[in-house]
């Protein structure tokens, strides 16, 4: 297996990083769209019955889930937010030297991290957090109001900085691909998937908002939590606030 860098997997991911000066001069692939959905002509069909699922919460909730970027100016609660990390990373076993979490990962070996940028939450200051999973606390990387170097790092767009809370999801690569090898992104992005989906219901089920954002200068991103952008490189966020 090779070393990292000559994997296929981390090619990729350095070869797709939005920055500053090749964003809007990169030359777009010319592919040509797809039909939105899938369907077989000519062929049997069987409808399902239409009593409502026996499990209405989970229905609710993923009936109400919608991504939302208008958020008031009011701070959500430390319990609140603590719940929604529960819900993306909180541990639920132990298995050996493995601690398995509330959404799964490739061979449990959750190469993702997750740290937060703090604007307005009940009994903690703005700024730089890091998630410590296996003892579940905050650890605070630095202070201050980051929210307009969010909005930049994330193309400008202004409702990272009206968020209550964002939390920015990083790849630890080696962790998952000196297993899996070149396969090895593959699992990394659907353990974001599954994290982010996990947090995003956790959000309906508080009656915040939530919105996943994949579009950012990624090294701005990384320069801001102090990533080196090779082992560790950010890879997908998400805001959360209190709807006006």
């Amino acid at each position: 297996m090779p070393e990292l860098k000559q994997t296929l997997g981390y090619e990729y991911l350095q070869s797709t990083k939005f920055d500053r000066q090749s964003l809007f001069t990169l030359r777009k692939s010319q592919v040509d769209p797809a039909p939105l959905m899938k369907v077989y002509r000519d062929v049997p069909r069987i409808s399902f019955p239409q009593e409502a699922s026996s499990n209405r919460d989970l229905q609710g909730l993923l009936s109400k889930r919608r991504s939302r970027r208008d958020y008031s100016e009011h701070s959500i609660d430390l319990q609140d937010l603590g719940f929604l990390l529960w819900s993306c990373q909180g541990i639920t076993e132990q298995r050996g030297r493995l601690y398995l979490r509330t959404a799964p990962s490739a061979g449990g070996l959750y190469p993702i991290e997750t740290y937060l940028a703090v604007n307005k939450v009940n009994g903690i200051s703005p700024g730089l957090y890091h998630l410590n999973v296996r003892d579940f606390v905050l650890e605070q990387l630095v202070e201050g109001d980051f929210s307009s170097n969010l909005e930049q790092a994330c193309l400008g767009q202004k409702f990272m900085a009206q968020s209550a809370v964002s939390l920015i999801w990083s790849a630890v690569l080696r962790r998952n691909m000196a297993k899996y090898g070149h396969r090895g992104l593959r699992y990394i992005f659907m353990d974001a998937g599954h994290i982010c989906q996990n947090l995003l219901l956790a959000v309906e089920s508080l009656g915040l908002a939530g919105c996943p954002v994949a579009a950012f200068f990624d090294e701005e991103l990384n320069s801001m939590f102090g990533l080196s952008g090779e082992e560790e490189s950010v890879i997908y966020s998400a805001a959360v606030g209190i709807s006006k």
